[in-house]
């Protein structure tokens, strides 16, 4: 032992087996660990190769598949090549992950690919590749520092928010945030040996590890770090400025928000799991959310999570068994039972195409529904869309995504063999049922649904119903050019705003009034409703600028919104996705 670390000293390496850390537990991203390097759609070198008793090492690195893998070159029978993994910048790891030995006459070999970082579990990773050949050695680890607009380190910048503070026996600590999301920390009347630093978290301020202590100082100010790494798809980065002046102190954790969409829009990202490819565990909300993050992105010209689009749909579109996206076995092709929820699968898909042009989205909400369009049925209330496959309820979510989705085929599908009349056949016929049912009350409210006597049954006004009904007037204005929709549109909004949906100005779902509380479901309705008021026109314009402006007021320090829009309240990816909606629409 004694000679092998004189040879690491000799040649600049030193690996203590003490600071290995347990053995790895697999992990998925884009791919699992352990994938063939051959189907790595990049190769990069992010650090210098090593030569170790002649033999080389080198870190390759995917970038694009967010994994690496190591290879060792000019040796001999025996050498062996494999990488350590650490996800505490490099105090600890976990060793030996793919380890292969050169085999036979060979002179180098190479390990599987492994995931440079765990964004489903929030972890940024470094990642090294190491050597055996009658002695060790290991290249530098690689993605430190981050970079990303700048690298961390960067000096400057200019406050683009309010500063957030803490005092501690007179001093000032204060977190800085600039347009790009760099952060830093400085300290005022401070005196000889106060210190000043950065923490920086990747679950929202749960644990830091790799990153505390960043750019402690004892001067006035830290150097600027990063509170996002695409490259990692670790999104929603949070960081506070510590300091210590006889004790410590630090501010609250804080992301930024100079930007209020885009701020809203990192926070909704946070919760998106790359390798599963959806917002766990709700399936029609996570096809809302990703319509959410598609408007986002035609709205901005962010391209930053184009890539959830394809992502999404790709490892989607398949079969499922009941339990894995939803209580239901899911067919394949986003449909499973429940009507509402394979239509709000087609929804999404009318809008990827709309962004991307990609006709394999536009191809699959044709599928989608032609699969909701099966269950009209007119013998029972004269038609309407059935809202499960057994058939036992027809409500105005249903009949709302089927007007929405047949009338948008029609209006991307003019002139095309597929059909585009037929569509609009349906929109119209479908229409004019839904205006007939009853399911309008007097008061221009839509309730939930019908009765078995094919009656208002006098359920709950729900804003995303209300909503439907206007998307589903304006997609067929568009349409047909026939101002009638536009004027329905436009009066079911008008009806919405002088209802019990609205208080104080904000609007409110039934659930949201204290002491009660939105389900999973109903936690999203609102963010529908304000999407589809939006295309009704200028009028509504004071109305969704005040929903912006109250959302944005009740967010939390990591631009969080809740399920209130008119107080702080508790917030998951659902009511972020609601929120981010009010703010597209501001």
């Amino acid at each position: 032992m004694r000679r092998v670390l004189v040879t690491l000293l000799l040649l600049g390496f030193v690996v203590l087996p003490g600071q290995a850390a347990h053995a790895a537990a697999a992990i998925c991203a884009l791919y699992c660990d352990t994938r063939d390097p051959s189907l790595a759609r990049q190769e990069t070198f992010p650090v210098p190769a090593v030569t170790v008793n002649g033999r080389r090492l080198v870190l390759h690195v995917s970038d694009v598949d967010n994994m690496a893998w190591g290879s060792i070159d000019a040796g001999v029978l025996g050498d062996s090549v494999w990488l350590d993994r650490s996800f505490d910048g490099g105090a600890t790891w976990e060793g030996l992950l793919g380890k292969a030995s050169i085999p036979g006459t060979w002179t180098g070999t190479r390990t599987l690919m492994y995931n440079v970082a765990d964004p489903s579990n929030h972890r940024r990773g470094l990642i090294r590749a190491c050597g055996d050949a009658r002695g060790v050695a290991c290249t530098g680890w690689s993605h430190l520092p981050l970079c990303s607009p700048a690298c961390d380190g960067a000096a400057g910048g200019t406050d683009a928010e309010a500063v957030r503070t803490t005092s501690l026996n007179g001093r000032t600590f204060a977190l800085h945030l600039d347009a790009a999301g760099m952060a830093w920390g400085t300290v005022s009347g401070g005196q000889a040996g106060d210190e000043v630093w950065l923490d920086r978290s990747w679950d929202a301020g749960a644990t830091w590890p790799g990153g505390s202590l960043l750019g402690r100082t004892t001067t006035a100010r830290t150097a600027a770090y990063n509170t996002l790494d695409p490259a990692s798809y670790l999104y929603g980065g949070a960081v506070r400025a510590c300091g210590r002046a006889g004790s410590v102190t630090c501010t609250a954790w804080a992301r930024p928000s100079a930007n209020r969409a885009a701020a809203m829009a990192d926070a909704l990202m946070y919760s998106y799991d790359p390798n599963t490819a959806w917002w766990p565990s709700s399936w029609w909300n996570s096809a809302v959310a990703l319509r959410t993050v598609i408007d986002y992105t035609r709205r901005t010209g962010d391209n930053r999570y184009l890539w959830t689009v394809r992502r999404t749909f790709d490892v989607n579109r398949v079969a499922f068994p009941a339990g894995a996206r939803s209580s239901d076995p899911i067919d394949g092709h986003f449909i499973s039972r429940s009507i509402d929820d394979s239509a709000w699968w087609g929804l999404t898909w009318i809008a990827a195409y709309d962004l991307t042009g990609d006709r394999a989205y536009l191809d699959e909400a044709v599928t989608v529904a032609g699969y909701v369009n099966g269950f009209y049925d007119t013998s029972t209330c004269g038609g309407g869309v059935w809202w499960d496959r057994e058939r036992t309820y027809k409500n105005a979510v249903t009949i709302g995504l089927f007007l929405r989705l047949t009338a948008a085929l029609h209006n991307r599908l003019a002139g095309d063999a597929a059909g585009d009349t037929v569509w609009l056949q349906r929109a119209v016929t479908g229409w004019n049922w839904f205006t007939a049912s009853g399911m309008i009350n007097s008061s221009g409210l839509v309730n939930d649904g019908l009765t078995g006597g094919c009656a208002n049954n006098g359920q709950t006004v729900w804003s995303y119903n209300q909503g439907l009904a206007i998307g589903a007037a304006m997609e067929l204005y568009r349409a047909t050019g026939q101002t009638s929709y536009l004027d329905r549109a436009r009066q079911l909004g008008t009806a919405a705003l002088a209802s019990p949906l609205v208080r104080s100005g904000v609007l409110t779902e039934s659930c949201d009034v204290p002491p009660s509380t939105c389900d999973d479901n109903g936690k999203q309705f609102k963010g529908i409703f304000i999407g589809y008021l939006a295309e009704a026109g200028t009028q509504f314009q004071s109305f969704r600028t005040a929903q912006s402006n109250s959302v944005w007021a009740t967010r939390d320090s990591l631009n969080r919104v809740g399920s209130r829009w008119a107080a702080l309240s508790a917030a998951d990816w659902r009511t972020q996705a609601s929120g981010l909606s009010a703010v597209l629409a501001g």
